[in-house]
C-alpha cells in the first residue's frame, strides 16, 4: 500500500460537505420526534438512496457509485456528525457486499442494480439468535433443501429494519452440526425476498434506542434454491468476509457519534456562565472534553488505515477490528463529557443529548461486543493463548 496519508482529497472533502448539508435539512426535531413515536426516518431515507449514497459501494455496472470504503466510511460518519442516525440505513452499504463477492452473476444482475436505485431495500442481516449469540456456529435456524425449495425453521433475534426491508440475508445450517468435519461447515447463506413470505412472522422489539429491532419466527417457510449465495455449507465464510466492511463503517458511525457530543459539549460549556465565568472555563469540564477529542482523532487515523487497507485490497481484520473498539469507546466516553457539560440539561429530550447518548452506547455491545475485540486482538495480533 503505498498511500497512507490522512488528508481528504478534494473529492472527498466535496462528499463530505454534500453529505452533511443533506443530513442538515432533517434538524434535531425531526430525529427527536421520530425517536418518541419510535418510527423510522423513511423520507431521510428515500433522499439518501434517491442521492445514490446508500449504493457508494455498489460497482457502476450495477448501477452503484463504484466508491471506496473511505467514502462509504464518511457518508456515514457526516449522517451520524449532523445528529442523525445512520444506523437506519448503514446495513444497506454493507450487506449487498456478500452477494457482490459470492453471489451468481444472476443475482448480481438481478438485484444490486434495484437495490442501487432503492427500488429494493436490502437493510435486514438475519444471523443473530436468542440461544447463539456471538457463538454463530452454533445457531439453530436450519434450511432444509427439498425439491426446488428450501424449508426454513427457527427464530432470529435483535434483527433490525425488517419491516423497512424488502430482501433479507439469511445465515441458516444447511446440514447438522454433527455431520460436519469442522463446526463452522454446513452453514449457508440465502438472499431471500421476505415481502409477504408466508411462515415468517416479525415481532417488533421494543429497545432503548429507536432502530426498528425484531424477533424473527421461522415456520416451514419456503425460499427458492436460487436464494442460495454461492456454495451450499460456505456460508460461515461468505459472513466472515464482509465483517471488515462492517466493522469499518460502524466505527465511522461512532466517529460521527463522538464529534456530535464534542461539538455540541463545547458549544455549551462556552455559553453556559456559572459563578461569573463560562463552565467551560473549568477544568473539571474542559479536560473530559479535551480527552474525548484527542480519543476520537486517533481512533479517527486508525478508522482511516483500516479503511485504506481495505480499498488498497490488503489484509485489514486487525484494523478494522481496532478501530471499531476504539471509535466506540471514543464516543462513549465523549458522550459521558456532553452530560457532564450539560448537567441536568443533559437529560432533557430537547437537547437531544440522551438520544445520542442512547444510540451511541450500542457500538460498544453491536455488531460485536468490545470484550470479543479484545478477544480477537489478543489471540490473532498477539498470539496469546484462545480465551474462549
Amino acid at each position: 500500500m503505498s498511500d497512507m496519508t490522512f488528508t481528504l482529497t478534494d473529492e472527498q472533502r466535496a462528499l463530505k460537505t454534500a453529505v452533511y448539508e443533506l443530513c442538515k435539512q432533517y434538524p434535531p426535531e425531526y430525529w427527536r420526534e421520530l425517536d418518541a413515536k419510535r418510527e423510522y426516518p423513511e423520507a431521510f431515507v428515500t433522499e439518501l438512496t434517491k442521492a445514490g449514497y446508500l449504493a457508494a459501494l455498489i460497482p457502476p455496472e450495477y448501477g452503484g457509485a463504484g466508491l471506496g470504503m473511505m467514502e462509504a466510511a464518511i457518508i456515514l460518519e457526516e449522517i451520524n456528525h449532523s445528529g442523525g442516525n445512520a444506523a437506519a440505513c448503514h446495513a444497506q452499504m454493507y450487506i449487498m457486499g456478500t452477494v457482490l463477492r459470492h453471489g451468481s452473476e444472476a443475482q448480481k444482475k438481478l438485484y444490486l442494480p434495484k437495490i442501487a436505485t432503492g427500488e429494493l431495500r436490502l437493510q435486514a442481516f438475519g444471523v443473530t439468535e436468542p440461544n447463539s449469540g456471538s457463538d454463530t456456529t452454533k445457531l439453530q435456524t436450519t434450511a432444509i433443501k427439498k425439491g426446488d425449495r428450501y424449508v426454513v425453521n427457527g427464530q432470529k433475534m435483535f434483527i433490525s429494519r425488517v419491516l423497512q426491508s424488502d430482501l433479507m440475508l439469511l445465515l441458516a445450517r444447511t446440514t447438522p452440526v454433527d455431520q460436519v468435519k469442522k463446526k463452522t461447515d454446513g452453514l449457508s447463506v440465502f438472499l431471500i425476498d421476505i415481502r409477504g413470505l408466508k411462515g415468517l412472522e416479525v415481532r417488533p422489539l421494543r429497545m432503548m434506542m429507536n432502530h426498528s429491532t425484531n424477533a424473527l419466527f421461522f415456520d416451514n417457510a419456503e425460499v427458492p434454491a436460487e436464494s442460495l449465495v454461492g456454495q451450499e455449507g460456505k456460508g460461515f465464510a461468505y459472513i466472515l468476509d464482509g465483517m471488515n466492511a462492517e466493522r469499518i463503517l460502524v466505527a465511522s458511525d461512532s466517529l460521527g457519534d463522538g464529534r456530535w457530543f464534542i461539538e455540541k459539549a463545547v458549544a455549551y460549556s462556552g455559553q453556559r456562565v456559572i459563578f461569573g465565568k463560562p463552565i467551560g472555563a473549568n477544568q473539571g469540564v474542559q479536560f473530559p472534553i479535551a480527552r474525548a477529542h484527542m480519543a476520537i482523532e486517533a481512533a479517527d487515523l486508525m478508522r482511516t488505515k483500516a479503511a485504506k487497507l481495505f480499498d488498497a485490497g490488503r489484509p485489514s481484520g486487525p484494523e478494522a477490528n481496532m478501530a471499531k473498539y476504539l471509535a466506540a469507546e471514543a464516543a462513549w466516553d465523549a458522550g459521558n463529557a456532553c452530560i457532564d457539560a450539560h448537567g441536568g440539561y443533559g437529560f432533557a429530550e430537547e437537547y437531544d443529548v440522551e438520544r445520542k447518548f442512547r444510540e451511541a452506547r450500542l457500538y460498544k455491545t453491536a455488531p460485536i461486543n468490545n470484550n470479543l475485540v479484545m478477544a480477537y486482538v489478543g489471540e490473532h495480533v498477539l498470539g496469546m493463548p484462545r480465551s474462549y
